[in-house]
């Protein structure tokens, strides 16, 4: 036994020497996680969630890096070389959460998807014995999932121990406990656990070993199956859009890329059975399947375009055309080359997806804001809506291209597209770009280039058709009231107040959406939530009102409820939904 903890603590501090900057940056990302969940009313989250990220994108960078080395040498530079990109991007996060938009998410996901692919393949340039590369990636896939399973025993049974002592012991805990303690396992201890199997890195993970049986059943019986039955839907579908003469559907990109990706995962993980027998069901397989690709890659490139050319590039149609392009230089290259090597996979990959990020001009963010740009220009003109330059909001204009204008506005907000905009606007109406973005509030700006055309034409059923009334009354004059109450705290339960009961009842049905009692006298709101709605029936969009209110005598007390909002959903009936309205009383 003691020998055993002598083992398992020698190899804790060698992974502790051999791997000190992937555990600083692993401690870094899971504390600045747990800062950020804190939410302290002064604590500037954001600084940490950008903190939290760069350290979790380092881990995987550094780790290649430090696999590197142990091929190479020379680990301080490579360490300081990553260090210093990692400050770099960094500092290409905006420096405030309102600015945080979705286009972050198109750099952060691939950059992490990156630093992962790096690590397949970086140790290996120069290393002509193609069973290392194999083996080491192997050894990596069975270790990320043997770690996964480590990782959810741990956290389940350190939850559960915590859990235990706070029901025994009474020592009340609050929840942020359970949630600190999951993030610092499921972060930190999830690497150290990943470097423990790894033992002494690059030498033991690209050592030749024995193929495991386990996946040559589970390609055989799970995988190829599974190809089978995309394959078959796909050429189905393939058959379908020939007899009818149509265009594919735009979710038949995702069901190819699905087959693709499966499919290459599956040639990669019985690549060693590949030559064991000339009759093998494994070389079959590896001949037939890029074969199958190349209807399958004409239609994905139909699919894909056939949206481009109707919106316009964004970021995931760019992401999609990519992934075809580099699909069809997979089949090109393992179809029709004689010497072929399983890493151009990864490497190509790579290479693809750094050209989308950072090669100038072509890159994902430069070619879907130069589209969006066209696209905005082009229904502009095409819908005559142009006066001396300026869109002219009193023209007659159909929805959907109210819609689109819209969206178009709210996506080149979102990428600081503010200037280009603006040249479309009056003077009087800039003020809807300018203001909205210092806020970075593009939902209203979506909302306000709507509610400025005055001419909407109806062409889309009465489904999807929302309107919401924005009270302009930001404060209310409660001098001759009582008493004010939030009606969301009478939804949780009854009050009773100098003997009186107070309570709100909302059953789940269009026709009783809100009432009010004090000791079963009833005031159904409802009436006048219709009534104000159907003043405005005929629009759409968000519509300022001077106020929302409405007021009753009931018993021995005069009550006045204050709507902040109201929005009407027409699905088949109209739906209303309202934020939180508060209740101002007095004694008559």
């Amino acid at each position: 036994m003691l020998k055993k903890f002598k083992d398992t603590f020698g190899k804790a501090s060698l992974i502790f020497r051999e791997y000190p900057m992937v555990l600083l940056l692993a401690f870094f990302g899971a504390l600045s996680f747990i800062l950020t969940s804190d939410r302290h009313p002064q604590s500037n989250d954001f600084i940490f969630l950008k903190l939290g990220l760069v350290s979790c994108l380092g881990i995987s960078l550094l780790y290649s890096l430090k696999t590197l080395s142990q091929r190479i040498g020379k680990s301080i530079l490579l360490e300081a070389s990553g260090t210093a990109f990692l400050v770099l991007f960094y500092f290409l996060l905006p420096a405030q959460e309102k600015d945080f938009t979705e286009q972050y998410a198109f750099l952060l996901i691939p950059t992490f998807i990156l630093s992962h692919l790096l690590v397949s393949f970086i140790a290996f340039f120069g290393v002509k014995r193609e069973m290392y590369f194999w083996q080491f990636n192997k050894n990596l896939f069975i270790n990320i999932f043997l770690t996964a399973i480590f990782t959810g025993v741990l956290v389940g049974g350190v939850e559960l121990a915590i859990l235990a002592i706070d029901q025994l012991f009474d020592f009340n805990f609050d929840g942020e406990y359970y949630r600190k303690t999951f993030i610092l396992l499921a972060i930190f201890g999830s690497c150290f656990i990943f470097l423990l199997f790894n033992e002494k890195g690059l030498q033991d993970l690209e050592k030749d070993g024995s193929y495991p049986l386990i996946l040559k059943f589970f390609t055989q019986y799970i995988l190829i199956p599974l190809l089978f039955i995309y394959v078959v839907i796909l050429y189905f579908y393939g058959g379908k859009i020939l007899i009818n003469w149509e265009l594919p559907r735009g979710w038949v990109s995702y069901l190819v890329l699905a087959y693709s990706v499966v499919g290459i995962l599956g040639l990669l993980l019985v690549h060693p059975l590949k030559d064991a027998s000339t009759k093998s069901w494994v070389q079959m397989f590896s001949k037939i399947f890029y074969y199958t690709l190349i209807p399958l890659i004409a239609l994905l490139f139909t699919a894909i375009f056939t949206r481009i050319l109707a919106y316009g590039y964004t970021e995931p149609r760019y992401f999609v055309l990519l992934l075809a392009a580099w699909l069809s230089s997979v089949v090109l290259y393992f179809a029709f080359s004689r010497k072929t090597t399983i890493k151009f996979v990864p490497v190509s990959l790579f290479v693809f997806g750094l050209f989308s990020l950072i090669f100038p001009y072509l890159n994902t963010f430069s070619v879907a804001i130069r589209s969006q740009k066209k696209e905005l220009k082009e229904v502009l003109v095409q819908n005559n809506l142009l006066e001396n330059g300026n869109i002219n909001f009193d023209k007659k204009v159909s929805d959907t291209v109210v819609d689109e204008l819209s969206d178009k506005f709210k996506y080149l907000a979102e990428r600081k597209q503010g200037d280009f905009l603006k040249h479309f606007l009056k003077k009087e109406d800039e003020k809807i770009v300018v203001k909205n973005l210092e806020k970075a509030d593009f939902w209203k700006i979506s909302n306000e280039i709507k509610s400025r055309f005055t001419k909407i034409e109806n062409t889309k059923s009465s489904f999807g058709k929302r309107l919401e009334l924005i009270s302009k009354a930001k404060f209310q004059n409660i001098d001759n009231y009582d008493y004010y109450i939030s009606v969301d705290l009478l939804r949780q339960e009854e009050l009773v107040f100098n003997n009186d009961k107070f309570e709100i009842i909302a059953p789940n049905n269009t026709k009783n959406l809100l009432v009010f009692a004090i000791n079963k006298e009833q005031w159904n709101i409802t009436p006048f939530l219709e009534k104000t709605i159907a003043a405005h029936k005929e629009e759409s969009g968000i519509i300022p009102v001077s106020e929302i209110t409405a007021e009753k005598d009931l018993g021995a007390y005069h009550v006045k409820i204050v709507f902040n909002n109201l929005i009407r959903e027409n699905v088949q009936d109209s739906v209303f939904y309202y934020n939180t309205p508060i209740l101002l009383i007095k004694k008559k």
